[in-house]
């Protein structure tokens, strides 16, 4: 039987979701979460084979999630939990980042139930999918021009606070973090932080 975890801040939607994963004859829900923090959480309580979590959920998206779970090592003989992203956006951007952290398989949220099935099992036999689409797109994007400091600034700038909190949740002085986010908005094309921290996320850079 494959444990899975189903984690969605859409509560139709998990709600749909884990009743129809629940009809497979092998596949068994065994926890659900509706934020990214309580993914992580419900992963290390349940030990899930798999992990289905929905990329756009509060209060880190469901990368930051994955990459939390992904931390955690496997134990009493079990594989470590393996990891499904689901989005509505399927930003190209993403794609990278998710691979690289070791997501194994990366679906839209058009995929039917019964498919993301076979793909659970997929994952679950050690093998890797990726949506044909976001795959074609993520070969045509360009490469990030930001250094690892400004998206980190700008992923803090997406929540729309101040300079000052900024500079608290990146631990860099406030001069520095306008340094950072002036550099960020020139190399992106755009007249203020928002605008740029709004494009960063659209590509997928953060």
């Amino acid at each position: 039987m494959i444990r899975v975890l189903v984690a969605d801040d859409e509560a139709l939607i998990r709600g749909a979701l884990v009743a129809l994963l629940g009809l497979e004859p092998d596949l068994s829900v065994v926890a659900e979460a509706d934020t990214s923090t309580g993914a992580v959480t419900a992963a290390a309580l349940s030990r899930p084979h798999i992990a289905v979590l929905d990329l756009e959920m509060p209060p880190a998206d469901g990368l930051v999630a994955a990459e939390r779970i992904l931390r955690e090592p496997a134990t009493d003989g079990e594989p470590a939990t393996r990891i499904v992203l689901v989005t509505r956006h399927a930003r190209p951007g993403v794609l990278r980042r998710a691979l690289a952290a070791g997501v194994k398989a990366f679906v839209p949220k058009t995929t039917p139930a019964e498919r993301l099935a076979e793909i659970i099992r997929e994952v679950h036999a050690g093998r890797r999918y990726v949506d044909p689409e976001i795959a074609a797109s993520a070969l045509t994007e360009n490469d990030c021009p930001l250094t690892a400091r400004e998206l980190e600034v700008l992923r803090a700038a997406r929540s729309g606070h101040s300079i000052d909190w900024i500079a608290g949740q990146v631990h860099l002085a406030p001069g520095t973090v306008r340094n950072y986010l002036s550099s960020a908005m020139g190399k992106i094309g755009v007249s203020s932080r928002h605008a740029a921290a709004r494009r960063a996320w659209e590509q997928g850079w953060i």
